[in-house]
């Protein structure tokens, strides 16, 4: 998967955004593999609160910001039948919102940098097709992913604490 990247707001400068997106779209496809596809493309916009505020009303009718924010360009199933060559195929496009990913890395205690890798493999995966709002299964495995995937680049679980065993 190629990614095409923007970074809209002022995040961090002492970070390397575009490396972390990548890392984190190559862990992302390590455990969903349908994202490993070398014809997919997804965009991926470093934004800012009222940008993020402004697609998530305009899009799904929530008037407020939002941590990611995934369009999906394709279904999973096409996504599954994608053949091998073509020219490139859009996945879809991820925002992340600035204050809101700092705000939520401050209340989890993690730095910003691991919490946006997070946000980026959810919004990744929602573009394969993962969904958590269609029932405890579908986000116990989304999560799972999701775990996987952060420990595939070093970065500890999310959701540690968080469940009943």
């Amino acid at each position: 998967m190629e990614l095409d990247i923007a970074i809209e707001a002022d995040w961090p400068a002492d970070t390397d955004w575009e490396t972390l997106a990548v890392r984190a779209a190559g862990a992302a496809a390590q455990v969903a593999p349908e994202l490993a596809h070398e014809r997919l493309l997804a965009s991926v916009m470093f934004a800012d609160d009222p940008e993020v505020h402004a697609l998530n009303r305009e899009w799904r009718d929530k008037d407020k910001p939002t941590n990611v924010l995934s369009f999906p360009m394709l279904e999973a199933v096409d996504l599954i039948d994608l053949a091998p060559d073509g020219p490139p195929v859009m996945l879809g496009d991820i925002a992340l919102a600035l204050e809101t990913c700092s705000r939520e890395a401050a209340e989890k205690g993690v730095s910003i940098q691991d919490h946006a890798a997070h946000l980026l493999i959810h919004g990744l995966l929602h573009l394969a097709g993962y969904d958590h709002e269609t029932g405890d299964a579908d986000a116990e495995a989304m999560e799972a992913l999701e775990t996987k995937a952060l420990a595939l680049i070093g970065i500890p679980d999310p959701y540690a604490g968080f469940h009943q065993s």
